[in-house]
C-alpha cells in the first residue's frame, strides 16, 4: 500500500503537472456520471454479477476544517465519534468472488443549506438545485437509480442506520426489492397481528393519533425465548478457516404508521456480538439463503478499505463538489478494473487441486486487490527520474510553495483592505 497519493505526488510520479491534474479533477467539465454509467453498463451484462447482492453503506473521511464540500462535525464511523468529516453514501455489488463500488452520493449536512453556508456552497460549487436529504433518502435515491438502470441484484443489505429507517424499508418493499436491514436491539415487533384503532375523543370524534392494540416485544427479548430455534451454519470457506455463526429467525409483525406487515426477524450470534435484522424475504425462503444474503454486508467494508488503502480515496486533497464526483467516478472505474481482472484471472488460470494437498488446505487464496496493483505496476512501470529531473521537481515544488504563499498574502491583504 502506498501513501501520500495526493494530486501533487501523483503528478510528480507520472510527469504530469500537478496544476493540470488539479484542474482535471476539480474544474474540468467532464461528466463523472457518464463514467459511472459506462461502468454500470459493463457490470450489468457480466455473468458474474447476475445474482449479486446490493450493499448500502456510508464512509467518512476526517477533514481539518469546513473547506471541502459537505464537511462538518458529524458522526465518523471509522473513528467511532463525532469529528470534522466528509461523508459519502455508497452502493456496492457483492458476489462470493468480488465486490465493486457502483454508485455514490456526497452527504451534505442540513447546515450546508442555511444562509450561513451560502458562501461555502458557492466556493465549493454545490449545485443550486440540490436540497437537503438524509442519508437514508440518499440511499433510496441510489437504489432506485440502480433499479431504473436495470442492474441485476437479488436483494439489498444495509446496516442499522438505514435498516432502522421505516420509510426506506417501506420504499424497498413497495418497489418489490428484498431487503436485509440491521436494526437496534430495542426495536419493537409483535408476534400476533396488532390492531390499529383511533379511539374516540371526548367530543365523540376519532382521535388523530392511532393506538396500537397488541403485545410488543423488543427483539432482544425474543432472542431469549426458549422456543426460538438456533442453527449453527457454515457460510463459506476463507483463508482463515470457515465463517460460521448461529442463526435464528421468527415471523413477526411490524407497524408502519397505520399499516402492519409480517416480516422475518433474523438473528445472528457471533462470539461477543448479536445482530438483529428485519427482512421482507418471502415466507418460503430457507434459513441458509437468508443467512448467506445477510453476511454479504461485511464485504462492502472490505470494498471501502480497498478504496482508501489501494485507490487513495481518502488521500486526494480536493475541496469542490465536482472534484468529489470526479474522484468517485475514477474510484468506481478503478474498482471495476480490479474486479474484472480478478474474475478474468480466475477464469483463465484454474486452481490446481494438487496445491490443496501440497499445502494441506481446503481453499486456495484468490487474487487480491494488492496483487492486481503489483501486476499493473509490472506492466506499466513508472519512469525513474534522472538526478537533473529530480532537481527540477524540487525547484518546481519550491516555486509552487512561493506562489501559494504569495496568493495567501494577497488574499489576506484584500480582506484587510475591505
Amino acid at each position: 500500500m502506498e501513501t501520500d497519493r495526493n494530486l501533487a505526488n501523483v503528478g510528480r510520479k507520472t510527469n504530469v503537472s500537478g496544476q493540470n491534474l488539479q484542474h482535471f479533477v476539480s474544474n474540468s467539465p467532464w461528466s463523472g456520471d457518464s463514467v459511472i454509467l459506462a461502468v454500470e453498463n459493463e457490470i450489468k451484462v457480466h455473468s458474474a454479477f447476475q445474482e449479486a447482492m446490493l450493499v448500502l453503506d456510508e464512509s467518512a473521511e476526517e477533514k481539518a476544517g469546513e473547506h471541502s464540500a459537505g464537511t462538518g462535525r458529524q458522526h465518523n464511523g471509522r473513528l467511532g465519534k463525532i469529528e470534522m468529516s466528509q461523508v459519502g453514501v455508497f452502493l456496492a455489488l457483492v458476489t462470493p468472488d468480488v465486490c465493486t463500488w457502483i454508485d455514490g452520493e456526497l452527504y451534505l449536512p442540513e447546515a450546508w443549506f442555511e444562509d450561513s453556508h451560502a458562501e461555502q456552497r458557492k466556493k465549493t460549487g454545490v449545485p443550486d438545485e440540490l436540497s437537503f436529504q438524509t442519508k437514508p433518502e440518499l440511499g433510496w435515491q441510489l437504489i432506485r437509480r440502480t433499479q431504473e438502470r436495470e442492474i441485476p441484484f437479488v436483494a439489498v443489505t444495509m446496516d442499522d442506520l438505514y435498516g432502522r429507517n421505516e420509510a426506506l424499508r417501506q420504499n424497498l418493499n413497495e418497489a418489490g426489492i428484498e431487503y436485509y436491514g440491521d436494526i437496534p436491539a430495542n426495536t419493537k415487533v409483535y408476534l400476533e397481528k396488532p390492531q390499529i384503532i383511533h379511539p374516540l375523543t371526548k367530543l365523540g370524534k376519532p382521535s388523530k393519533a392511532p393506538q396500537i392494540i397488541g403485545t410488543a416485544y423488543g427483539v432482544r427479548e425474543l432472542r431469549q425465548k426458549n422456543w426460538v430455534e438456533w442453527h449453527k451454519l457454515r457460510l463459506r470457506a476463507s483463508e482463515r478457516g470457515y465463517l460460521e455463526a448461529k442463526f435464528a429467525r421468527v415471523r413477526v409483525w411490524v407497524v408502519y404508521g397505520e399499516e402492519t406487515r409480517q416480516e422475518w426477524l433474523l438473528i445472528r450470534q457471533d462470539t461477543g456480538q448479536i445482530t438483529y435484522v428485519l427482512s421482507n424475504a418471502p415466507e418460503s425462503i430457507d434459513l441458509k439463503t437468508m443467512a448467506w444474503r445477510k453476511t454479504h454486508r461485511y464485504l462492502i467494508e472490505r470494498s471501502n478499505e480497498d478504496a482508501k488503502d489501494e485507490f487513495g480515496w481518502d488521500e486526494f486533497q480536493t475541496r469542490k463538489y465536482r472534484a468529489w464526483k470526479h474522484q468517485l467516478a475514477l474510484t468506481i472505474l478503478a474498482s471495476w478494473f480490479v474486479a474484472e481482472t480478478r474474475l478474468d484471472w480466475q477464469q483463465r488460470f484454474e486452481q490446481s487441486p494438487d496445491l490443496l494437498v501440497q499445502y494441506e488446505v481446503d481453499v486456495l487464496p484468490k487474487l487480491s486487490v494488492a496483487n492486481v496493483r503489483e501486476l499493473l505496476r509490472a506492466s506499466m512501470p513508472l519512469p525513474q527520474l534522472l538526478p537533473e529531473e529530480a532537481a527540477d521537481l524540487v525547484v518546481n515544488h519550491l516555486v509552487n510553495r512561493m506562489r501559494s504563499r504569495k496568493s495567501r498574502l494577497r488574499h489576506r491583504k484584500n480582506r484587510t483592505a475591505s
